[in-house]
């Protein structure tokens, strides 16, 4: 179950989640720790993988507080995915503890399921930036193509 008032890592994805984020001002594709989190959840949360993990990353990135998030609003993110995955709005009580803690686990395996998306579409790319704009417009592009009605006039030119 989720720490209090602290979002987790996996263990396994800790290296990964560190070199997605910029330090000293390098080229990581992310400012902080909680962006990449944030942006694997709704990663995961958009692919509908929710993955459960055992070890907890203890260093870097250790657990991050959520205020952090706070700060950030991405604390919207947990309370959104926690009560869309639960339908029980008593998940967003911020005086009872386990709802809190439901809250974070959920976030948490969502974030982990979305890592593990990242992982595999990022697998032997160099430049992390370029390879997650290509995934989010080709993305974008089959969401078009499933939108769009077969139009006969395009075979008229």
């Amino acid at each position: 179950m989720a720490e209090s008032g602290r979002i987790r890592v996996a263990k396994d994805k800790a290296d990964f989640v560190k070199a997605l984020v910029s330090e000293d001002g390098g080229n990581g594709l992310f400012q902080t720790f909680a962006d990449v989190i944030v942006f694997a959840a709704a990663l995961g949360a958009k692919y509908n993988k929710r993955v459960a993990f055992d070890e907890v990353s203890k260093r870097e990135p250790a657990p991050v507080r959520l205020e952090i998030f706070a700060v950030s609003g991405y604390d919207v993110v947990i309370k959104l995915l926690g009560i869309t995955e639960t339908q029980d709005i008593q998940i967003l009580s911020p005086d009872d503890e386990d709802s809190e803690k439901q809250r974070n686990a959920i976030f948490e395996e969502y974030a982990n399921g979305g890592l593990e998306i990242l992982q595999s579409e990022l697998r032997g790319s160099i430049d992390y930036t370029n390879t997650i704009l290509l995934f989010l417009i080709a993305d974008k592009n089959i969401k078009n193509q499933e939108n769009e009605e077969f139009d006969l006039r395009k075979f008229l030119n």
